[in-house]
């Protein structure tokens, strides 16, 4: 097949973001069967163009190779949700968390709490999945917008990943570009702590502004949960785990394992009479609650392997979508002609952010909004003498922080379909992913923090 031109390229990405965008934000649909259309339609392109059948299943199957280790970590993490309930890990946390946050407080609390613990254990999913469950019943109980709650949650998590030597994503950007880990993440903090501080001062606004608490609402949910759930100084058990597995520098999936693994046992040893099936009808279905309060029972009724599978048939229809636009070099012939005329940091910056954005909306995974950018770009930054840890920021800026605002994203459905809150009601208050690229921009033009080869400037010559 030939060489795709840059401006067919342009019309297949336009398309498919028509095509996408309609379908899910304007008519609401769920981003599985747009993204299926638009791969039969890519299909049918890449045949016309003389394409032959093995190079598009080739296409497929190289996307879906580089989610194998996320989509058996979500679903681990459906499982682990499922017996954290059961176990009374999360309730006892909601239970502790009444006690000690002040419902004033509780939004920019909430996003810190998420900062610090996606900062100890280096993953924004897992942060999400177990402490954001429990912080998200909680600001539920005390009448807060939902939308905003998970807007809390996804910033902090999203910060912990994006600043912590444990996070893939992290490791990945310095790699790809080519700078030493930590004086990465040091050099993060130009884009990263002024993001932090805009969303805690509007978290703080917005938090003290929002909803009426109600109190008895409050000491309802805290009874319910009392009488149906075993509150125990055990739950921090499976948390502290959590903490020593990050420490060691364990991987997600052993992490997942010991901590699914020292949870059952700790469900056998609450009820001896606990029967195998079940247990294993927990772990593959769900928690269902059964108590006398409604809203518990919504909260509380989640997890289980079942529960994954609609984010994991969009993942791997999303990445297989990715993988033909990557067969056929179609992002590559998009990008290529932009690198070359990019001679000034401002330009060049603003351009790798754009392209990061790009990539999370037509790929919707954030490991390729990363790697393409990089691989595409590092020439260009080189050219003008910009520090591989200029490079590296941008792409966490514009790539992997991004991923959580996409409908069709494996970060954002993700996101969503654990917290129960859809990407575009909790879109406006993620705002640690707002601001990551912006920030990011301005100091392209102003300088402010550029790293600059060899020499240490700030400022180019000429700037």
């Amino acid at each position: 097949m030939k060489k795709v031109q840059f401006k067919e390229a342009i019309v297949i990405l336009i398309t498919m973001l028509i095509i996408l965008g309609t379908a899910v934000i304007k008519f609401g649909l769920s981003p599985q069967i747009p993204v299926l259309f638009t791969i039969a339609l890519l299909i049918f392109w890449a045949r016309f163009r003389g394409a032959a059948w093995e190079e598009i299943h080739r296409g497929i199957q190289e996307g879906i190779e580089t989610a194998i280790i996320p989509i058996f970590i979500f679903i681990l993490i459906g499982a682990l949700i499922a017996v954290w309930i059961k176990a009374g890990i999360i309730p006892a946390i909601m239970v502790v968390g009444f006690k000690l946050i002040s419902s004033q407080f509780f939004i920019p609390s909430t996003f810190v709490v998420c900062s610090l613990v996606g900062l100890a254990i280096g993953s924004g999913f897992t942060t999400i999945s177990t402490i954001g469950i429990a912080l998200f019943g909680m600001g539920v109980a005390m009448n807060i917008n939902p939308a905003l709650i998970a807007g809390a949650i996804i910033s902090g998590a999203v910060f912990g990943d994006k600043m912590s030597p444990l996070s893939d994503s992290t490791n990945l950007a310095s790699a790809i570009a080519g700078s030493d880990l930590f004086a990465h993440i040091k050099n993060m903090m130009w884009s990263t702590i002024p993001s932090f501080i805009v969303s805690l001062i509007l978290f703080w606004l917005l938090g003290s502004a929002g909803s009426r608490i109600d109190a008895g609402k409050i000491a309802r949910t805290t009874t319910v949960l009392t009488q149906h759930f075993t509150i125990t100084w055990w739950a921090l058990l499976p948390i502290i785990l959590m903490f020593a597995c990050a420490w060691r520098h364990i991987p997600a999936i052993p992490t997942l394992f010991i901590n699914i693994f020292t949870t059952v046992m700790m469900i056998f040893c609450q009820d001896p009479h606990e029967s195998l099936p079940a247990l294993t009808k927990l772990i593959s279905a769900g928690f269902v609650a059964h108590t006398s309060n409604s809203s518990v029972n919504a909260l509380l009724s989640r997890g289980g392997i079942s529960s994954m599978m609609a984010t994991v048939s969009l993942i791997i229809v999303t990445l297989s979508l990715g993988g033909i636009l990557m067969k056929f070099q179609v992002v590559q012939a998009a990008m290529d002609p932009l690198v070359k005329h990019l001679q000034k940091p401002g330009p060049l910056v603003t351009t790798t952010v754009l392209a990061g954005v790009g990539i999370n909306l037509f790929v919707g995974e954030q490991y390729l909004s990363v790697i393409l950018p990089g691989k595409a770009f590092k020439p260009a930054f080189t050219r003008i003498g910009l520090s591989p840890l200029a490079l590296s920021r941008v792409l966490e800026d514009g790539g992997s922080v991004i991923n959580y605002l996409i409908p069709w994203g494996v970060a954002g459905s993700f996101a969503a379909s654990t917290l129960g809150v859809p990407v575009l009601h909790f879109l406006p208050f993620a705002f640690f992913s707002l601001f990551s690229p912006v920030f990011s921009i301005l100091s392209g033009f102003t300088g402010i923090g550029l790293k600059w080869m060899q020499t240490g400037q700030t400022k180019q010559p000429h700037h």
